[in-house]
């Protein structure tokens, strides 16, 4: 599948960031958002509606601190988007799913565009071994020693955490594999799509891999950022803005420095939703097929084993 795209307004690539918002508070993430804002760009931060009732495993702010909150919604107001990581912190069940999707309609005047399983939460849609078919999938669990076996039930009807039908009612597009390559695009040219053994997902996007400053900026390097330009793709970087971007004052000065570089250039600098959305509007949703899985999967496995090799 070609991934030749007409950007808007002639630009030549595009670039965006779905910024999990784990270890999230105003004082680690608010300088970095300032730098997004301050040099034209517009990206997609994810936030826990309400505060959980247990110990999170990974914290952070939620949309029930008022201060949080109000720096939150200024965000949207000036054109970010914001999406969804679970509801809080922790495993929640369908009806704590259902009033946190709620709260978040509320807050935000719309159901989430976007979504981002959180790590360890039992709702999770298809994720863990779900999201792989076939061989992968066994592969998978070989690899895992069967430790997520049965561990996400966000997509199985009947369980007290299934909340699948919820999900394809309010929920357009839902992240899955991460790629180290900085072109997303080329590591996934079918995103936005549709996969028939996933049903409640209406369509997946996949992301390119920087969870963290140093990884990051390597994935951004002046090298990379040619190369994206170059071949015309599409970035959508999947990271955490609170681990180390920012000492609570300034952002990081290697980030700064190849930020600015970036906007620099002729890029299309929205939110993932939107960048999603030209993408379906021009292309339309695409059907995987099971080769193209195949593909897909097998793709991701090896990264993975490469990442934790090196």
């Amino acid at each position: 599948m070609s991934i030749a795209v007409d950007w808007p307004e002639g630009r030549k690539f595009a670039f965006t960031v779905f910024d999990d918002t784990d270890l999230a508070t105003l004082e680690n993430v608010m300088p970095v958002y300032r730098l997004l804002e301050d040099l034209g760009f517009r990206t997609t931060k994810s936030v826990w509606p309400v505060r959980g009732k247990e110990r999170p495993a990974i914290g952070g702010a939620t949309c029930e601190d008022r201060q949080y909150l109000a720096w939150v919604k200024g965000l949207q107001r000036a054109g970010f988007e914001i999406g969804l990581h679970n509801v809080t912190y922790h495993s929640s069940l369908r009806e704590e799913t259902v009033r946190g999707i709620s709260r978040f309609e509320d807050l935000f005047g719309h159901p989430p565009n976007s979504l981002a399983n959180h790590a360890e939460n039992r709702e999770g849609i298809y994720w863990g071994e779900d999201r792989l078919s076939g061989a992968d999938r066994l592969l998978y669990r070989i690899l895992t020693r069967g430790r997520r076996a049965g561990a996400f039930t966000g997509h199985t009807e009947g369980d007290p955490h299934f909340w699948g039908d919820i999900c394809r009612e309010k929920v357009r597009h839902v992240r899955n594999f991460v790629f180290p390559d900085v072109n997303t695009l080329a590591a996934c040219p079918y995103m936005p799509y549709h996969d028939r053994q996933r049903p409640y997902v209406n369509a997946y996007f996949a992301s390119s891999s920087g969870p963290d400053m140093a990884s990051f900026n390597r994935l951004i390097s002046e090298k990379n950022q040619d190369r994206l330009e170059e071949e015309g793709g599409a970035c959508i970087v999947y990271t955490h803005f609170a681990k180390g971007f920012s000492d609570g004052k300034a952002p990081d000065r290697r980030f700064r420095g190849l930020m600015s570089r970036l906007r620099k250039k002729n890029g299309w600098f929205v939110p993932v939703t939107e960048l999603l959305d030209y993408l379906l509007d021009r292309r339309g949703l695409h059907e995987i097929s099971e080769e193209e899985r195949r593909r897909l999967q097998r793709k991701w496995l090896l990264s993975r084993l490469r990442t934790r090799g090196a």
